[in-house]
């Protein structure tokens, strides 16, 4: 790009075009002398994914359905918050708006978890750094937010750290619109992905998804496990380096049973109360055709195990998902419209 634009700050003020103004074309860049404009439309894009299908739902939720150059397709998520989720330690206060924009790292996954439906449709390519940011711009071009006013999480399609290189160049991008404090990377568990993040200088917020407090129940849920088993896990999260008032985040899928028990709550507050970390409970988000056989359990029976953690000694809140109608919640992100058959586990 140099040669088209030579002089150093021209890649600044490219840079706020794209990021603070969503100039989806170099046409827009009217700063920009004419001739430059037309150079660079000659030999770059700005990559933002077309977007083939939007489907919003009453409680605020929006998701997109987005395809690639190359046709791949994926999903990303809008989610709206009118207030501060209550929590079993915490009581509920009246909070602002808050915006969360859910981004995907790969077309599909091969990680597998059995509450999943992404994993049930099975791997797909890694998502490169524009590509990722790409959804944050087209999301936020369509429902016109701007600048530091959306917190962003790595827990739509994918897993983000068995893609590391590329997920660490969207956090690079993403740092000029959402703090590293208001952006968190979702993994399975990737032990080496783990370890390569911590050694950011400017760090997100960090969630694991457990689902499982013991070994044979997170292997069952998760196979995962069996490459990096919970020793291995915990030791690595023991090293995470975490700024004071910072806490590592558990999600725990609750399967009727399978996880749901009063000692699966207590071996999940004494497996987590070393560290500094909150739990987040997600009653499993249901899907006859993609996850045949597993139930999510009754309200009674969520409040009670977020009652037995809490009473463990670990911090809990109980996250009863957005965007259902609209198949946008937790785990059922899938990239397409047409049907597809699940594969067998």
């Amino acid at each position: 790009m140099r040669d088209v634009a030579p002089e150093p700050y021209r890649a600044a003020q490219i840079l706020r075009w794209i990021y603070a103004r969503r100039a989806a074309s170099f046409a827009e860049m009217t700063s920009l002398p004419k001739a430059m404009r037309e150079a660079l439309a000659g030999r770059f894009v700005i990559g933002v994914p077309k977007t083939v299908a939007r489907t919003p739902v009453p409680d605020g939720t929006e998701k997109f359905l987005f395809e690639l150059a190359d046709g791949a397709r994926l999903e990303a998520v809008y989610i709206v918050e009118s207030r501060k989720t209550p929590s079993w330690t915490d009581p509920e206060t009246p909070g602002a708006s808050r915006i969360t924009i859910c981004l995907s790292s790969q077309a599909g996954c091969a990680v597998d978890c059995a509450f999943c439906v992404t994993g049930r449709m099975g791997a797909g390519r890694n998502l490169t750094a524009g590509e990722i940011v790409g959804q944050y711009l087209a999301i936020a071009s369509a429902k016109a937010f701007g600048p530091h006013q959306a917190n962003v999480v790595f827990m739509g399609m994918g897993e983000p750290l068995l893609n590391v290189s590329q997920v660490m160049r969207a956090l690079d991008l993403l740092e000029q619109e959402v703090s590293p404090r208001r952006t968190t990377v979702s993994t399975a568990g990737i032990v080496p992905g783990i370890e390569t993040l911590a050694g950011r200088p400017r760090r997100p917020n960090l969630a694991v998804s457990l689902s499982g407090a013991d070994d044979a129940t997170r292997t069952r849920l998760m196979p995962i496990n069996r490459t990096y088993p919970l020793a291995a896990l915990f030791a690595a999260l023991k090293r995470w380096p975490l700024e004071r008032g910072r806490k590592i985040t558990f999600e725990y899928v609750l399967i009727e049973g399978v996880n749901d028990t009063p000692a699966d709550a207590l071996k999940l507050a004494a497996l987590v109360r070393p560290l500094p970390a909150k739990v987040n409970l997600i009653p499993l988000n249901e899907s006859k055709e993609w996850l045949p056989g597993l139930k999510r359990p009754s309200e009674d029976t969520v409040n009670a195990f977020a009652k037995t953690v809490a009473g463990g000694g670990a911090s809990v809140t109980v996250r009863w998902s957005k965007g259902l109608q609209a198949d946008a919640a937790c785990g059922q992100l899938k990239g397409r419209e047409e049907p597809r058959t699940a594969r067998s586990r």
